[in-house]
């Protein structure tokens, strides 16, 4: 399987930047690099530990932004990345609220079977 970009524009009222992010179906929120969250004035709201691939645990800082692609917009979650950690991740909250799914056998987002019971 392949790793997957996609090309949007985050914001914070409005300051609004244009960044690639990797989409990642194994990650639960959205991350923004440093140099991108302390532009846009992102302010922690909360911490979390997460858990890494290797099984490490790291705590990070939560805040909130504005997410705007090609197929949906909208608010969510993000985690704020520490300097030369973290690289820009599209996570799998993202995605719910964005109504997308990732097809890894296409390697392409599409739209997500939205249930209502």
């Amino acid at each position: 399987m392949g790793l997957v970009y996609v090309k949007g524009i985050v914001s914070n009222g409005p300051k609004e930047r244009e960044e690639n992010f990797l989409v990642d179906s194994g990650a639960t929120y959205s991350l923004l690099r440093r140099e991108v969250w302390e532009e846009l004035g992102l302010k922690p709201l909360r911490e979390a530990e997460f858990v890494l691939a290797d099984g490490t645990t790291v705590k990070r800082k939560i805040s909130e932004c504005y997410f705007r692609f090609p197929f949906g917009e909208g608010h969510s979650p993000v985690i704020l990345g520490e300097e030369g950690e973290d690289e820009n991740l599209l996570g799998v909250v993202t995605l719910e609220i964005l109504g997308v799914i990732l097809d890894p056998f296409r390697r392409e987002l599409r739209p997500a079977r939205l249930l209502l019971k």
